[in-house]
């Protein structure tokens, strides 16, 4: 007995293809946790190899998990940039099975290591974070040392340091030279030129912010401090530390007590949290309402993004502060 030939539709085995040959070339030389180390590193891969966010727009770096998609970039990515474990948890699993040879953890680079600033989480000063204990004190200490990285001895987010970007740029330069030499001329020009741009950008920021440096507000997140130090701002406090974690009662009534009584001129919210909290202690006051993003949603990877992402926020400050 003879078998019939089963034919597959041929809009199916095209779809397959596509499927593989997305598989196959599902690789960026370089890929960053977040978008703002993509900004630094496109910056310096610039006319050499292209550049990756694994985060995408809306999600948090506190809690994102990878899809099947990001560990394939991972996994086929000839440099991974990330902060490190204490800040993207989410990548840990999936790099501890490559090469450190493919990694770069900004963290512990020895260049950046003595920028990093302490986790300014004194509680006599920010209000007793966690005297509210019950079910936010409970949460707290659910989710573990290993999945919050505010639990670690520094602030993590790095990024807001122009400081810390020039270093990260420099690591980066010197991983990709290491990987590509014949592109060493390229990434030298690209690095002289981010570095030039950084701090013309530092200045111009500088500026900016100078009229509104006294001026007192809250963020919803303790996510700034490299930024604010940087250009001297005056925060007041935060509304959590973990933005997983709503504040609880007594922590709302402390900083409304504050927003009145140390005349804050704002409350920033941002686009990745909008919790109703804010609007309901801020309600009443006169206190303003803004919103700052340390992401860098919607910004595209180039040559300029890095420096377009502190201008960004810089203009939000003032927008509010003014």
């Amino acid at each position: 007995m003879i078998q019939k030939k089963r034919w597959l539709p041929v809009a199916f085995l095209g779809a397959a293809a596509l499927v593989a040959a997305s598989l196959n070339t599902a690789s960026a030389a370089v890929v960053t946790s977040v978008r703002p180390l993509g900004f630094i590193a496109a910056a310096i891969a610039d006319g050499v190899t292209p550049t990756e966010v694994l985060l995408p727009d809306g999600a948090s770096e506190h809690d994102y998990a990878l899809r099947p998609s990001d560990v394939l970039r991972i996994n086929k990515a000839d440099l991974v940039v990330w902060v490190g474990p204490e800040m993207e948890a989410f990548m840990t699993k999936s790099l501890a099975q490559q090469p450190a040879s493919r990694q770069l953890s900004l963290a512990a680079l020895p260049t950046v290591k003595p920028l990093l600033v302490q986790d300014a989480h004194d509680h006599d000063e920010q209000g007793e974070e966690h005297d509210d204990h019950g079910a936010e004190a409970a949460e707290n200490h659910a989710h573990g040392h290993d999945e919050d990285h505010h639990h670690g001895e520094y602030n993590m987010h790095l990024w807001l340091s122009p400081k810390i970007a020039k270093q990260a740029a420099i690591a980066i330069h010197d991983k990709l030279i290491e990987l590509m030499p014949q592109n060493k001329d390229k990434l030298d020009a690209n690095l002289r030129e981010f570095t030039v741009n950084l701090a013309q950008s530092q200045q111009n920021i500088a500026t900016m912010l100078a009229p509104v440096q006294n001026k007192g507000y809250f963020v919803f997140h303790d996510a700034y401090t490299y930024f604010e130090k940087q250009f001297g701002l005056s925060p007041l406090g935060y509304f959590t530390v973990n933005p997983e974690i709503q504040p609880g009662a007594q922590r709302l009534h402390h900083i409304r007590t504050e927003l009145v009584e140390r005349k804050a001129v704002c409350v920033f919210a941002e686009p990745q949290f909008r919790p109703a909290v804010i609007t309901a202690v801020a309600q009443g006051t006169g206190v303003k309402m803004g919103t700052l993003d340390p992401l860098g949603s919607g910004l595209t990877l180039d040559k300029q993004s890095y420096m377009t992402f502190l201008s960004q926020i810089a203009r939000q400050y003032v927008s509010c502060l003014e």
